[in-house]
C-alpha cells in the first residue's frame, strides 16, 4: 500500500537532494531509496518541465538609449515578448555525493517574438519613430545544481543555482527597410541585457516550478496514505542523503489516527540494509505494519460476517459435506443455510517481520448464530482461540497476492448452548478454519487492499518485477519501474 506513495515521494527528490550529516544509521520507520538508473528514467521527461518553465516565465519589456553616429540618442525597446517555439536536444543526470543533483539540458532552441520600438531625431530635426515585428532565434545550454533543505518536515528545493550560456542569439526584422543597423545596434548593446534578463526569468521560473513539483508529489504522497480517519506520517526526519549511485530519505511513518499521532521512540535503519541495483527501494520498520494493524483493529476492519447461504457455498466449495451431523450439532438442528457466522479479533493484533514471512498473532472468537422463535439470532455455538499465522505477500499484473505459510491454533473456551463440545466439533472446527476461514480472510484483505491502492492511483505505474522480502524486523520492498507519465501529466495540469 506505501510503495506507490514513496514511489511518488521519490520524484521530488530527483529534483531536491542535499547532504545530511556522515552517520552509520538513522531513526525512521519508513526509508525510500531512489537509485542512479532510477534517475536516468525520471531524466527522460526533464524536457517537458524545462519547455514548461520557459513558456511560463514572464519577459519584461527590455527598453534603452545608445548615442549613435550621425543618429543622435537612439531609444529602443523589445515590447510584448513571448515564446512561440521551445525544443530540447537532449539532458544529462549527474549525483554529485554530498552536494547536489545536476541537470545537464543541451541545445536548448527557443524563438522569441515580440515587437521593436526605436525612434531617434532625424535630418532638419524630424523626430523618427518606428515600430516592427521580431523574432529571435536562440540556442542556449541549460545547467540547473539543485540543492534541497528540510523545512519542518518537508522537502524545500533550492535551483537557483541555474546557468544558461547562449550559442546564438539573432535578431530578425519583419518589413524593415533598414535592417542592417537596428541588427547591429542589437547585437552590440542589447544582447548583454536581453541574456540577462532570459536567465534571470527563467531560472526564476525553474526554481518555481521545482518547488511547486516538491510539495505536489509530497500532497500526492501524503493522500496516497490517508484513509478517512487513518494517515501515516511521512514527514522527513532530517536532510534526505546523496551518494554517487543513490538518494535516500528517512520518514517517520508514524500512524495518525482520528487526528491523534501515535507517540513512540523511531527504529533505527543502517543504510547497509538496502542495495543499489534496483530502481527503488522501500524499508518499513515493523512498526509501522503493526501500528496499521492496530488501527485496523480499532476501526472494526477485522471482522467478518458470513450468512447462511454463502457459509455453506463456502463449505461445499471446499469439499466440506454440510449434512454431516456435526453441523446438527452445532446449529441445533437447524438448516445450514439458517445459521450465520461471525469471526472477529478480540485485541489488538499483534505484528512482526522474520525470514520467512509476515507473523500474525491474535485472538479470534467465532460465532454460530441460529434463529429462535420469538426472538433475535442467538449464540449456539462460539469458541475462542489465539493463532498464530505466517503470511508471505507478492505484487504481480498490479494485484497483491497473500500466501499461508504457516498457521497455528491455540484452543481457549468453547461455548455450547446444549452440551459440552465433542471431540469430533473440535476437529472439523480446526479444519473450516484452516481450509475455508483462513483462505476467505486473506482472498477478502487482498481484494480490498488492491481496490484501496488501486483507488489512489497505484495501477497507473508501470511496475516491474517488484520483490517483498522480510527481514528480523522489517519489510522491505524492492523494484524497478518505469516513466510515471500519469503524474507528470497531472502536475503539469496543476501548473496551469
Amino acid at each position: 500500500m506505501l510503495s506507490a506513495t514513496l514511489l511518488s515521494l521519490a520524484l521530488a527528490l530527483l529534483g531536491s537532494a542535499h547532504a545530511s550529516p556522515k552517520g552509520t544509521s538513522y531513526e525512521a520507520g519508513i526509508v525510500c531509496r531512489i537509485t542512479k538508473p532510477a534517475t536516468l528514467v525520471l531524466n527522460q521527461e526533464t524536457t517537458k518541465v524545462i519547455q514548461t518553465a520557459f513558456q511560463r516565465a514572464s519577459y519584461p519589456d527590455i527598453k534603452g538609449e545608445k548615442a549613435m553616429m550621425f543618429l543622435g540618442q537612439v531609444k529602443y525597446g523589445l515590447h510584448n515578448i513571448q515564446i512561440s517555439h521551445v525544443s530540447i536536444a537532449s539532458s544529462q543526470v549527474e549525483l554529485v555525493e554530498g552536494k547536489s543533483i545536476d541537470i545537464s539540458i543541451q541545445n536548448v532552441s527557443v524563438i522569441f517574438k515580440g515587437t521593436l520600438n526605436y525612434g531617434y531625431t532625424g535630418a532638419w530635426g524630424l523626430g523618427v519613430d518606428q515600430s516592427v515585428d521580431f523574432e529571435i532565434d536562440s540556442s542556449v545550454d541549460l545547467q540547473i545544481n539543485t540543492e534541497l533543505t528540510c523545512d519542518s518536515g518537508r522537502v524545500q528545493a533550492d535551483a537557483l543555482d541555474c546557468y544558461l550560456s547562449f550559442h546564438k542569439l539573432l535578431l530578425h526584422l519583419h518589413g524593415e527597410r533598414e535592417p542592417g543597423w537596428i541588427n547591429y545596434l542589437f547585437t552590440n548593446f542589447i544582447s548583454f541585457t536581453l541574456k540577462l534578463v532570459l536567465k534571470g526569468q527563467v531560472c526564476k521560473e525553474i526554481n518555481v516550478i521545482t518547488n511547486t513539483m516538491a510539495n505536489f508529489v509530497q500532497r500526492r504522497a501524503a493522500d496516497f496514505v490517508s484513509g478517512t480517519d487513518i494517515q501515516v506520517d511521512i514527514s522527513l526526519t532530517g536532510s534526505p542523503v546523496i551518494k554517487a549511485t543513490y538518494l535516500e530519505s528517512h520518514h517517520k511513518g508514524l500512524v495518525i489516527y482520528k487526528n491523534v499521532s501515535e507517540d513512540r521512540p523511531l527504529p533505527n535503519f543502517s543504510p547497509s540494509l538496502l542495495g543499489d541495483s534496483r530502481m527503488l527501494y522501500f524499508w518499513f520498520s515493523e512498526q509501522v505494519l503493526d501500528s496499521l494493524a492496530k488501527v485496523a483493529f480499532q476501526e472494526g476492519y477485522l471482522m467478518l460476517s458470513l450468512t447462511g447461504d454463502k457459509f455453506k457455498a463456502m463449505l461445499e466449495t471446499q469439499g466440506l459435506n454440510t449434512n454431516q451431523d456435526v453441523f446438527q450439532k452445532l446449529f441445533g438442528g437447524f438448516s445450514t443455510s439458517q445459521a450465520q457466522v461471525t469471526v472477529h479479533c478480540l485485541k489488538m493484533p499483534k505484528i512482526s517481520c522474520r525470514h520467512r514471512g509476515i507473523m500474525v498473532n491474535s485472538s479470534v472468537m467465532v460465532k454460530f448464530f441460529v434463529p429462535h422463535t420469538g426472538r433475535e439470532l442467538f449464540v449456539a455455538y462460539s469458541f475462542e482461540e489465539d493463532t498464530i499465522a505466517t503470511l508471505q505477500a507478492s505484487y504481480s499484473k498490479k494485484k497483491l497476492f497473500l500466501s499461508l505459510l504457516d498457521f497455528q491454533i491455540k484452543p481457549k473456551t468453547v461455548s455450547n448452548s446444549t452440551e459440552q463440545s465433542s471431540e469430533s466439533i473440535q476437529s472439523f472446527l480446526r479444519s473450516m478454519i484452516t481450509t475455508v476461514g483462513i483462505p476467505e480472510v486473506m482472498s477478502r484483505l487482498e481484494v480490498m487492499l488492491t481496490a484501496f491502492m488501486n483507488s489512489k492511483g497505484l495501477d497507473l505505474f508501470e511496475i516491474i518485477n517488484p520483490e517483498i522480502i522480510t527481514r528480523d524486523g522489517y519489510l522491505l520492498l524492492q523494484m524497478d519501474f518505469g516513466f510515471p507519465e500519469h503524474l507528470l501529466v497531472d502536475f503539469l495540469q496543476h501548473l496551469t
